[in-house]
């Protein structure tokens, strides 16, 4: 049952407890009706039957006889409950009172001489039906009570249920990389409405996290910018340098320098959104092929080699010799490049992509496991990025025989 309640949305949720309360609230004053009812037919019986009682032992006084017309007076009745007899012959006047069974009835005795019992009966079909006629009224009008409050808990839910969808709905979009998105939700923020206070806070806290974001990427872009100048003359410098050991050591550091700039501020235009591909169409094989042949590396080709997609080439370079850097440098020989359809994988034969990168995908600066080597994390980042600027995507995995799985999925031609 919790299982069952837990799958329910926030809109049923609140109209079953709604309807749950009204239910227990019909009951509840639907017993109390129904018991005033009972007590106030039980009281009349009893009355009515003492009345009758009087009146039988009159005539049974002046006339010496029971009167049995209307009230099936009796002395000794056979059928005289067995607890009345009892109190009668006690020497107390009571009643007897029963109101279900087919028959229902009140029975009313006192004492007639030692040992005889004067009683009478009165039916109480006409109070049972009555009572019963009462009771199904009672769980009608409960049920339309309840049915009215479960239909008005589910329209005042909807309403908050749809204004914490949109929520969910922009929080998911900010989380995708939209920084744009927000609630904008009708009602200010100052009154008593905790939706509108949630769509405010998430409504700010997009606007602040979009702001650090952004002043975060142009931080990166004025720095990567500001090196190009110095690393421009280190470079021209150190090639000024004689040559021997100590020379081509510096050369290789400002190389590398060079390069991680260079990546710093691709990452930046990424982040930016300015990127714009030069897209066009391409038989993916050959287009790979020369890839590939300018790399110095082999592929290998399965299905239609001359498979058409839409992509820029210079950012398919990109991405592959990223990949394929990623590959070597963090992988173990041999480097595969495997052609299938509009499909291109890089397969090395080392440890593979550690679990939480495969979950939670490539971050800077990180390159996930000791074993996969040292570097600065941006390879696997930009592959990313350019794959989604020109509409294609990196989906990456291990091998079931061990290595690294990276699969570039290309838009075909024909569905661009």
């Amino acid at each position: 049952m919790r299982a069952r309640l837990n799958g329910l949305g926030l809109r049923w949720k609140i109209a079953a407890l709604l309807a749950s309360g009204c239910a227990l609230v019909a009951l509840a004053i639907g017993g109390l009706i129904h018991h005033a009812r009972y007590e106030q037919v039980a009281d009349q019986a009893r009355t009515n039957a003492t009345a009758e009682l009087v009146r039988v032992r009159k005539v049974y006084v002046a006339t010496g006889s029971v009167d049995h017309e209307d009230s099936a007076a009796a002395i000794d009745s056979p059928a005289l409950p067995a607890p009345l007899r009892a109190a009668a012959l006690a020497k107390r006047r009571t009643t007897y009172l029963r109101l279900d069974g087919d028959h229902p009835a009140v029975w009313a005795a006192r004492p007639i001489g030692e040992k005889s019992v004067l009683s009478v009966k009165l039916p109480l079909d006409d109070a049972r039906d009555e009572l019963h006629e009462l009771d199904n009224q009672l769980i009608a009008w409960g049920t339309v009570v309840v049915a009215l409050a479960a239909l008005g808990g589910a329209a005042v839910a909807s309403r908050v249920s749809r204004d914490l969808r949109t929520a969910a709905a922009t929080a998911r979009k900010i989380s995708e990389g939209d920084l744009d998105a927000r609630i904008n939700h009708p009602r200010p923020p100052r009154t008593k409405d905790e939706v509108a206070e949630l769509a405010c806070a998430v409504d700010t806290m997009a606007t602040t996290l979009q702001q650090r974001l952004e002043a975060e990427q142009r931080f990166t872009a004025d720095v990567a910018h500001e090196l190009r100048t110095p690393l421009t003359g280190l470079q021209t410098a150190a090639e000024l340098l004689p040559p021997g050991r100590p020379t081509e050591l510096v050369r290789n550091r400002v190389a590398a320098l060079r390069t991680l700039t260079e990546d710093l501020l691709e990452v930046a235009r990424l982040d930016a959104r300015i990127e714009q591909p030069d897209l066009e169409v391409h038989p993916l094989g050959k287009l790979v092929a020369g890839i590939i042949q300018r790399a110095g590396y082999k592929a290998e080709f399965t299905g239609d080699m001359d498979a058409l997609v839409r992509t820029d080439a210079r950012r398919l370079e990109r991405i592959l010799a990223n990949l394929i850097v990623n590959a070597r440098r963090h992988g173990s020989a041999p480097v595969e490049i495997l052609v299938a359809g509009t499909c291109v994988t890089v397969r090395d034969h080392g440890p593979g992509f550690p679990e939480h990168l495969l979950a939670e995908g490539p971050q800077r600066f990180l390159t996930g496991a000791k074993e996969r080597g040292q570097g600065t994390g941006l390879g696997l980042t930009i592959a990313l990025g350019q794959a989604e600027v020109i509409g294609a995507r990196v989906e990456l995995g291990n091998a079931d025989d061990g290595g690294a799985l990276a699969t570039v999925v290309l838009p075909a031609a024909d569905t661009c």
